[in-house]
């Protein structure tokens, strides 16, 4: 048996013994370091969303199948399947939640797996989201080819972003591929080319695609960061964003651009009202990534004026793109990198740690609330 921390109805969290997890000969076993609070885990604790579904595709409720959430998870590898070569004990690492057809030796791979798009596999599962359970618990087993080794002495905390620098690389690589007029090229022609773009958000991820289009798209134009809270504007600005309150957004863009507007929107609040915003925000023909989720309070009529704009509108969810010569994905890989090679800077972000299972209902219960809370942890070892 093993302890574990679990949403046993909307809105509540239960420290539970629960039957550890069966080690299969791919397999790891996993003793949970860091691991990261999420917007999509105060969604499914809410209520609001409930990914684990049954055969016949209905949410299994929490009442009946407490969820162990948890999908953003450090640890240390303290056990191995007798088919594990390529992991030590004692292994320091992070894990890609989603499992999939490589990952579960399913073949054929179905075509998603197949072409290096793994969080659309048709079998998809996800620890800590969709019933398998997750990071907020002593042990976790998963199949080895999802654990990827840190060769940094990152901290375990820092370590963590690893699963939210994955997602916003995988969103803005999927919005370059997709066939819109201005891309993300520095050698494209003028009306061609990404020129000024707009985040809506300062939140973890919105301050993770600034640095990302800096780094990976050597992307020098101006960033125009958007949000309510001055510590998060302040923090955009030191990443080298022109940060601005809402209220100043529009009139920031227009000046900035000499009425010109934005070529790339990228939507990370997940506020349905913000919607109304946007078109004034934006160029003709320009791409909008939709990456946040929820989007409650507003209605689809606010879809209307961007239609009109002939917008690309890209959504993304998670984190696939590919997988290495040793079947491991690429880019949480690509994530961890950047990360350990300081490229990507994030111990601003890590504002609240909640230490020991027992800690883990306080970050659901206000304090993401405070007006200094951009990232929550929670440290069990």
């Amino acid at each position: 048996m093993m302890r574990a921390c679990a949403i046993t109805a909307p809105g509540q969290f239960e420290v539970l013994d629960v039957p550890s997890p069966e080690l299969g000969p791919h397999d790891v076993r996993i003793q949970p370091a860091a691991v990261g609070v999420c917007g999509t885990d105060f969604h499914i604790y809410s209520g609001e969303s409930n990914f684990h579904y049954d055969e016949n595709g209905r949410a299994i409720p929490l009442e009946q199948a407490p969820q162990i959430l948890g999908h953003e998870i450090t640890g240390t590898v303290i056990e191995r399947g007798r088919a594990v070569h390529d992991l030590h004990i004692g292994a320091r690492v992070i894990i890609d939640q989603g499992r999939n057809c490589r990952s579960e030796r399913r073949e054929p791979a179905c075509e998603y797996c197949a072409t290096g798009h793994s969080h659309q596999c048709e079998f998809f599962e996800e620890h800590g989201i969709t019933g398998l359970a997750g990071g907020f618990a002593e042990e976790l087993v998963t199949p080895a080819l999802n654990v990827i080794a840190i060769e940094s002495d990152a901290s375990f905390a820092k370590a963590v972003m690893t699963e939210p620098i994955a997602c916003v690389l995988h969103c803005t690589d999927f919005g370059v591929r997709a066939s819109g007029r201005y891309r993300l090229d520095p050698k494209a022609s003028d009306s061609e080319r990404v020129r000024t773009a707009v985040v809506l958000g300062a939140g973890p991820a919105g301050l993770l695609f600034v640095q990302v289009l800096r780094t990976r798209y050597a992307f020098d134009g101006p960033i125009i960061v958007s949000d309510p809270s001055a510590k998060k504007r302040a923090l955009a600005k030191s990443l080298g964003a022109i940060a601005v309150a809402p209220a100043q957004l529009e009139a920031t863009v227009m000046a900035q651009t000499n009425g010109r507007r934005a070529e790339l929107l990228i939507e990370a609040t997940g506020s349905g009202p913000v919607f109304a915003a946007i078109p004034n925000l934006i160029r003709k023909q320009a791409t909008v990534l939709l990456y946040g989720v929820g989007h409650g309070g507003a209605s689809l009529e606010l879809l209307n004026p961007l239609q009109w704009r002939e917008a690309v509108l890209v959504t993304s969810v998670g984190a696939s793109g590919g997988f290495d010569d040793d079947g491991r994905p690429t880019i949480y890989r690509d994530a961890l990198r950047m990360l350990e090679r300081g490229e990507i800077q994030v111990d601003d972000l890590l504002t609240h740690q909640y230490p020991g299972l027992t800690r883990i209902p306080d970050a659901f219960t206000g304090a993401h609330q405070d007006s200094d809370y951009i990232k929550g942890i929670a440290v069990l070892s």
